[in-house]
């Protein structure tokens, strides 16, 4: 049973080993989406790219024995098709990626039953730097994302990327926030009102169903049909819950749906990876989707 502290150390760092790398994918999306008379918005984007790289690096070298079987086998980390979806992403875009972290996330060796991870003072000091710089980047990237997401609706930026989608982001940096800020406030990601983690992670899969449905290219129609199917049916529990005007969502077949749109997203990735599915959907956002089906998968599993 771990105490305090160590509950402090080990969230916080599965904290970052999760979101790090989502941010940092979010500013390597939004980068590669920008057009020739933006590159100052992509220097921006490219800035928040490797300084997220920079916090993942930290997050992983502080990581090893102290981190949860529970969430460095979970494939939310990284799967089977991470390498290979950085690699072909990179040679789509021009545009660098530290693969070297991903190398680095599969060597981790997690904290199992019959060891005892080492809670050093200069750990925990560490720990609560990495927060204190990731609150800061945080806060950072909400301002870019809305100043962005600004421009877009009142049609002053062009970008290839949608405006849902740049609000689906800026939600998720949000709840990275929200839970970097309850953990220095004295909470654990545990402590946080679980039927608020899953409306939430309800509405992201709603619009990664969304996105999927609107990236695919139009001749795709069986896959068309299914990602709008899975949409629709994460907007009946929402809907469902609104109605009822609780928040309670917690059933057998959120964990069942979640788990057949993660198969399907799985099949995606498969098949853009093998250049079997057409789409403009780079290798690397079909992976990172499939990695935050498996974060929410692990939750609903918890």
């Amino acid at each position: 049973m771990m105490d305090r502290t160590q509950d402090y150390v080990v969230h916080s760092l599965e904290l970052h080993l999760f979101f790090a790398r989502i941010m940092k994918e979010h500013a390597y999306f939004l980068k590669a989406g920008f057009l020739p008379p933006n590159g100052n918005l992509a220097k921006e984007a490219e800035w928040f790219l490797r300084s997220f790289e920079s916090l993942l690096s930290r997050s992983i070298a502080l990581s090893d024995h102290v981190a949860r079987c529970c969430v460095v086998e979970s494939g939310e980390l990284f799967t089977e098709f991470t390498d290979r979806a950085e690699c072909q992403t990179q040679r789509f875009t021009g545009i660098a990626i530290n693969r070297g972290l991903t190398a680095r996330e599969k060597r981790l060796t997690c904290c199992g039953c019959d060891a005892e991870p080492c809670f050093s003072p200069a750990l925990l000091r560490q720990v609560r730097q990495l927060n204190r710089d990731g609150l800061r980047l945080a806060d950072g990237l909400i301002s870019f994302k809305e100043r962005l997401l600004r421009s877009v609706n009142a049609c002053c930026l062009a970008t290839a990327n949608y405006p849902l989608l740049l609000a689906h982001i800026l939600r998720e940096a949000r709840h990275y926030r929200a839970h970097l800020t309850a953990l220095e406030e004295g909470d654990s990601c545990r402590c946080q009102e679980i039927n608020n983690e899953e409306l939430f992670w309800n509405q992201i899969m709603m619009e990664h169903a969304l996105f999927i449905r609107g990236l695919l290219d139009p001749s795709e129609d069986a896959l068309i049909d299914t990602a709008g199917e899975f949409a629709a049916d994460y907007k009946r529990l929402l809907e469902n819950a609104s109605a009822a005007n609780d928040k309670t969502m917690r059933c057998g077949n959120v964990l069942a749906l979640t788990q057949k749109f993660r198969d399907f997203k799985q099949a995606g990735v498969e098949g853009i990876e093998a250049c079997r599915i057409r789409s403009i959907i780079l290798p690397l956002l079909a992976d990172h989707v499939l990695r935050e089906a498996n974060h929410y998968i692990r939750l609903l599993e918890a």
